[in-house]
């Protein structure tokens, strides 16, 4: 019995320390991720992004746009919203995954827009 014992409280032991290596792992590769996303996107960006659930690549993906071109946005935007509508036997989810991506979008270009009438003021000093 106590030779049993020890046999299982050492296989105890090696499958603990096995899981809190691979949660380690998990953790170190989340925050790697994590980092990488933050340093593809300007930190207003990031901001957005995080705020609105949703990135900005994701964004244009859903709304088949590939540049930030305001009309382009508002075309795509008023035909997939309508597309989806569910009178019209369209996905509530679907209509608003689209929503929420017009609104990144939408955040992106007011952040570009401040960000070029903060390079004109430092351009005339």
């Amino acid at each position: 019995a106590k030779y049993l014992a020890q046999i299982i409280l050492v296989g105890a032991q090696v499958v603990g320390r096995a899981f809190m290596r691979a949660l380690r792992q998990e953790f170190a590769a989340s925050r790697a991720a994590a980092d990488a996303r933050g340093r593809s996107e300007r930190p207003q960006s990031a901001a957005a992004s995080r705020i609105i659930g949703i990135s900005l690549q994701e964004a244009q993906q859903i709304l088949n746009v590939s540049n930030l071109n305001q009309e382009e946005i508002q075309k795509n935007y008023d035909h997939l919203f309508k597309v989806n509508d569910k009178s019209v036997g369209g996905s509530f989810y679907l209509q608003s995954k689209v929503v929420r991506a017009k609104e990144r979008l939408d955040e992106e270009l007011r952040i570009r827009a401040k960000d070029e009438k903060e390079k004109g003021w430092k351009a005339e000093t």
